[in-house]
């Protein structure tokens, strides 16, 4: 104990420090769960806490009245904005959220870097290379992802067009924003001067706008995720800038795990980063979004009660959701319709997409919100395998990610992504708004399949009918 007493107020902060490392490693830990990812997410926020709490004894920092009027001011304002965004977002908007919060961090880890090397400057003290270098590439990616995020914000907002969005001379016109980048890092370093370093700011701001525009909302989840480890990375070069080590690790394990994240939705796409990012994917549309469609074939729509008793007598169901469920905020009734279905003695589950909706895991939480038992809620990889042995296959609000194009078709866009095998099942029941397309703008021929009938409504109103009509089989 009085070892412990002795220690200096440093060593008590590293050892602080030390164990929000260990809560955040806890809280990837457990966000890699459903099951888990509520306990995760307070883990983290407990690290967070005290993270903060414990900075605020540096002794190092100017705790003036004014510098600390202006930090508490600062977090007060961030709780009063971030606590009613969190809780009155809707899950549709969900996405937003996290590409607005994930540029905001990326332009505080910029304003950081600058900030610092600004008060280096004041000192009269020339900045060592090395600090320069790290402030200027924190300032670098710090603004991508601030701009970057914004665009995507906007594209999944539609405040702007969706679709990838090309111009004439797009590709010189990057390359020159990435060289002047380039060489007024190279001017920053070599002169030490902050004017360059305001220059870097600037055109980095540039390159995440035209960065983000030819990445259609298909393929923006994806951004969001590469964007989320540029934050990462932006926060643990301004830990570098300011010395802190919990930033630099804190920041690591972000820019890890977006990275991470981003190969793993890449894949589930079937397809390569580049590809996603520099292919502007599905600038062209193709789907004549009508019911005649395929080699002259028309789409077979029927009623809620002939679905009902489709579904009534069935041995084995299978529940395919995508973001149309989200959007018609219809999950508390397609878990309805599920235990419906159960009391009758039928097998049910949901087949979960790996970027079905519009982020990673959008679908889990958007069931688990229902309170869906986490062992009803099948991966992709474990959901196909059961697809053949299925009697109907509900698809609600899913489209690309069923489409057997991705399997058969190789001149389509989509072609190579893994899917839904919805197409195996005994019969296919489609709820759909209309015959709009995707986001790859395509066909999707399972629409036309001989064995698929379409449910034409929104969602949530088609599966209360579904859900009554049921109860009266």
């Amino acid at each position: 104990m009085a070892l412990a007493l002795s220690m200096p107020l440093s060593t008590w902060r590293s050892g602080v420090y030390l164990l929000a490392i260990i809560g955040f490693v806890v809280a990837l830990k457990g966000l890699s769960s459903p099951r888990h990812a509520r306990r995760g997410n307070i883990a983290g926020a407990v690290a967070a806490l005290l993270a903060i709490a414990i900075t605020f004894s540096a002794t190092e920092v100017d705790h003036s009245a004014r510098n600390l009027g202006l930090a508490l001011g600062a977090m007060a304002l961030g709780t009063l904005v971030a606590i009613p965004a969190a809780r009155l977002v809707k899950m549709t908007a969900m996405p937003q959220m996290v590409a607005v919060f994930n540029g905001v961090g990326g332009g505080a880890a910029a304003l950081v870097s600058i900030g610092e090397l600004l008060h280096i400057h004041t000192t009269g003290v020339s900045p060592a290379t090395y600090v320069v270098v790290e402030a200027v590439i924190g300032v670098l990616i710090g603004c991508v992802s601030f701009a970057g995020s914004a665009i995507a914000f906007a594209k999944l907002q539609e405040l702007m067009a969706t679709r990838p969005i090309v111009y004439p001379g797009q590709q010189p016109i990057n390359a020159v924003v990435g060289a002047g980048i380039l060489a007024l890092l190279l001017l920053a370093v070599v002169t030490g001067d902050t004017a360059y370093v305001l220059g870097v700011l600037g055109l980095s701001l540039v390159l995440g706008v035209i960065f983000v525009l030819p990445i259609g909302g298909a393929d923006v989840p994806v951004l969001i995720s590469l964007l989320n480890s540029f934050t990462g990375l932006a926060v643990a070069a301004s830990g570098f800038t300011l010395g802190n080590n919990l930033l630099i690790v804190a920041g690591t394990l972000v820019g890890a795990s977006g990275m991470l994240l981003t190969r793993l939705m890449s894949k589930a796409m079937g397809r390569s980063l580049p590809n996603i990012l520099f292919s502007a994917f599905g600038a062209v549309v193709t789907a004549t979004g009508t019911a005649e469609g395929l080699d002259g074939k028309a789409v077979k729509s029927s009623t809620p009660d002939d679905v009902a008793v489709l579904l009534a007598y069935a041995r084995k169901v299978v529940i395919v959701p995508g973001y149309g469920l989200a959007v018609a905020q219809a999950q508390h009734v397609v878990k309805e319709l599920a235990d419906s279905l159960s009391t009758r003695g039928v097998d049910v589950f949901y087949a979960i997409h790996p970027v079905a909706g519009r982020m990673p895991g959008h679908m889990n939480v958007l069931l688990a919100e229902a309170n869906v038992p986490y062992d009803e809620l099948k991966e992709m990889d474990e959901a196909n395998p059961e697809m053949p042995t299925a009697d109907v296959a509900l698809v609600v609000g899913a489209n690309d990610t069923v489409n057997p194009a991705a399997i058969d078709t190789p001149g389509s866009p989509i072609y190579g992504m893994p899917i839904i095998h919805a197409d195996q099942s005994q019969h296919i029941v489609f709820l759909k708004r209309s015959m709009r397309p995707g986001f790859a703008g395509i066909d999707n021929a399972l629409l036309f399949d001989d064995k698929t009938v379409l449910l034409f409504g929104d969602a949530k109103d088609t599966l209360q009918k579904l859900v009554a009509a049921v109860a009266s089989v």
